[in-house]
């Protein structure tokens, strides 16, 4: 037993941070980042293999990442594409956070495709219902649409699915995490596979991602 948790214990602290997925025709990695990893040395990064950066931008109606700016500049400066996220509140007006989003990260129009992160965990202690969170979501998605142009990238945790069913309701573009393992449901353009990846020029672990094609 103790020879099989250290076999354990090795796997998750050696190999899964260093290993990559092989990819496909068209595929690049990625990583998403926000103040959590401190300063990041971009062209470390891009020297890594890595092509494109979510970026948190902005959360609710008046939060705005630390480092937003900074990572944005520090991505486009190395060559990588990058996108802007913002973490989609249940205690504000749907409105307002994009609102807020778009006066943080205004459209460009070389920038990925804006994205959303629906997650339970670390927000709020509201849990309204789904008729309420479906106009509330549909506003914010309305308003950076127009601003934008683009459709927004759905980036959609397994607590938000369970509580707020948007698979297969909204026709969006997926951001989907699975732990090493490709996702099974179609439409996805950006893959999650873990959040304990080693990039050079990240302190740290970091989340790693894996994009089919340019959304």
């Amino acid at each position: 037993m103790a020879l099989l948790a250290g076999l354990v214990s090795a796997l998750w602290y050696l190999w899964v941070p260093s290993w990559r997925p092989p990819l496909g025709a068209g595929e690049r990695y990625g990583i998403d980042v926000s103040a959590h990893q401190d300063t990041i040395d971009w062209n470390r990064v891009a020297g890594d293999g890595i092509a494109f950066a979510y970026i948190k931008a902005t959360e609710g109606g008046d939060f705005t990442d630390d480092r937003f700016e900074e990572n944005w500049r520090g991505a486009g400066r190395a060559g990588l594409d990058r996108g802007a996220y913002h973490f989609f509140t249940l205690c504000t007006a749907g409105a307002d956070q994009a609102r807020h989003f778009l006066d943080v990260a205004p459209p460009e129009e070389d920038a990925l495709p804006p994205a959303v992160d629906l997650e339970l965990a670390g927000n709020c202690g509201a849990r309204p219902g789904v008729g309420e969170v479906d106009g509330e979501l549909g506003d914010f998605i309305r308003l950076v649409e127009e601003a934008w142009g683009r459709k927004v990238v759905l980036y959609v945790g397994d607590d938000f699915q369970r509580m707020y069913p948007v698979l297969g309701r909204l026709d969006r573009p997926l951001w989907l995490r699975r732990f090493l393992l490709r996702p099974s449901l179609n439409g996805w353009v950006v893959w999650q596979l873990h959040g304990r990846a080693h990039v050079e020029g990240v302190t740290g672990s970091v989340d790693l991602d894996v994009m089919r094609s340019a959304p």
